[in-house]
């Protein structure tokens, strides 16, 4: 049977498969989406199994269709893997994914930092809300917000975060205990896993019902508190930029409780042998936020 499947067959389900659409496949692998229609319709006919559910123009993988995916996602994976490893052109590639306010807040500047401590590693940084997926290649580790998901996967917690109220200085003026925030306007962080009622709660208050601004960001919040247009519930490890520059302060500092957690944690499949761009990324990022005592496979 495998005399009669192609690899670029093989290549443009896994590429349908991975995106959900033959559009986006198309894109992905400079084809058109006849040409990825065609060729996932070849593979079908070869394996006598229909691999995908056709709804007008939306697509879906059908029961054979996923357990089809799961073997070509890996081998892909391993694909890319073993040619990027022999492969001497170019530096060696970490392919990072990060939540978007750490990457925005906290990493990208200092990214300078890791290049300058491994100037042969190159970088390709990812940011969104939706975790890496691991079986299709795309990531070698993530930065998730959160409980991380997934199986067969190393979780290294990044350290407790302390979350505070944070405002511009011109706000702060008008803050001298905790109940003069409720005459402030309190901006709220949707997905946020710490916000204004359990901070309140903590200080043993209750919430005021949530009005004005909303975000779903930390970097838009910070950038909302910075210009001055309310008291942002932030971690003060993302807002550090800020507050070193005078652009936000900690109003109630020593006058109320904080509220600290774990909020960030670095994720990577779980091999026998971490990929040394993984493990020297993950040591130099242990480094930088000052965490001893993590073990990692090296």
């Amino acid at each position: 049977m495998l005399k009669d499947v192609s690899l670029t067959t093989v290549r443009a389900f896994e590429a349908a498969a991975r995106h959900g659409s033959f559009r986006a496949a198309a894109n992905d692998l400079k084809l058109s989406p006849s040409a990825i229609s065609h060729a996932v319709l070849k593979l079908e006919q070869s394996l006598d199994v229909r691999l995908f559910e056709r709804e007008g123009r939306h697509i879906r993988l059908s029961a054979d269709g996923e357990t089809l995916m799961r073997h070509v996602g890996v081998a892909f994976d391993e694909l890319r893997r073993g040619m990027e490893t022999v492969s001497t052109r170019g530096a060696p590639l970490l392919r990072l994914h990060a939540a978007p306010s750490f990457a925005a807040q906290w990493l990208s500047p200092r990214l300078t930092r890791f290049f300058a401590a491994h100037p042969d590693i190159e970088v390709r940084l990812a940011s969104s809300t939706e975790y890496a997926r691991f079986t299709n290649g795309d990531f070698d580790a993530d930065i998730v917000y959160g409980p991380p998901r997934g199986e067969s996967v190393t979780v290294v917690p990044l350290g407790e975060e302390t979350v505070t109220p944070l405002c511009a200085p011109e706000v702060a003026a008008s803050i001298r205990c905790k109940e003069d925030l409720l005459a402030c306007v309190l901006i709220q962080s949707d997905a946020k896993l710490v916000r204004w009622p359990d901070w309140f709660e903590r200080n043993g208050m209750s919430a005021p019902p949530p009005h004005g601004m909303r975000f779903d960001r930390s970097f838009l919040a910070i950038a909302a508190a910075a210009d001055r247009l309310g008291v942002a519930l932030e971690s003060t490890r993302l807002a550090e930029r800020e507050l070193a520059a005078g652009r936000l302060v900690a109003p109630l500092a020593g006058l109320a409780k904080d509220v600290r957690y774990v909020g960030h944690r670095l994720v990577f499949p779980q091999t026998g042998r971490q990929p040394r761009t993984v493990r020297l990324f993950a040591e130099w990022l242990l480094r930088e936020l000052e965490i001893e005592g993590v073990g990692l496979s090296g």
